[in-house]
């Protein structure tokens, strides 16, 4: 087993069925970025936003402190 597996046992598959679940699950999220892609986007940009701090309050402004 995989440690990265954590503690979800997971069944022996070959080669060839462990590809195709592979390609699978990255069909269906392709899917999933292209019905909802700009909701996610937007999500972390704006979670992303909240994080930034604006030009304008930045130091070294046109009015330095005294």
């Amino acid at each position: 087993m995989n440690a990265a597996a954590g503690n979800i046992p997971m069944p022996r598959l070959s080669d060839d069925a462990v590809v195709q679940i592979h390609d699978f699950i990255h069909h269906v999220l392709d899917l999933f970025e292209a019905s909802y892609g700009d909701q996610i986007h937007r999500f972390y940009d704006d979670l992303c936003g909240d994080c930034m701090i604006e030009p304008d309050s930045a130091e070294g402004g046109a009015d330095p402190p005294l």
